[in-house]
């Protein structure tokens, strides 16, 4: 039998990525990880390394909109990151506006301390955009 393809959903960040991946079936997210961000090379790697590890073909990059819906200068940035993966792997974008802040109060329901721990939040803000797409 086939392995079967997962969807992988990042929170791009200057300083971290967020990432979650979504069971085989693509159902719902199985499992995040986090992927520190100080060169933007081996960041790139730690996603093709995750995308094999997990067969990944399909990568949803979260894109920081504006709120009146206009594309920003950190917009940009993300499209810039990930533009070396575009031959690889299809790239699909999602506006992911209040993302951080829907992760944050997740993690205050549970009462995670997150604040000192900005990787919870980048990765449960990968999770809500896969969710998210998901559920469409």
């Amino acid at each position: 039998m086939d392995k079967l393809n997962r969807i992988m959903a990042l929170d791009i960040g200057d300083k971290r990525i967020g990432a979650a991946f979504s069971d085989p079936f693509g159902l719902f997210v199985s499992k995040t990880e986090l992927i520190l961000r100080d060169n933007d090379r081996k960041a790139l790697d730690k996603i093709e390394e995750y995308c094999k590890t997990y067969n990944v073909q399909k990568i949803l990059v979260g894109v920081p909109y504006n709120m009146d819906g206009t594309f920003g200068f950190q917009a940009q940035k993300n499209l810039d990151f990930i533009m070396p993966l575009k031959e690889k792997y299809e790239i699909i974008y999602r506006d992911e506006r209040l993302t951080s802040f829907q992760a944050e109060e997740s993690l205050k329901k549970e009462n995670k301390k997150y604040t000192k721990n900005k990787g919870l939040v980048d990765m449960r803000s990968a999770a809500i955009i896969l969710e998210d797409y998901l559920g469409d």
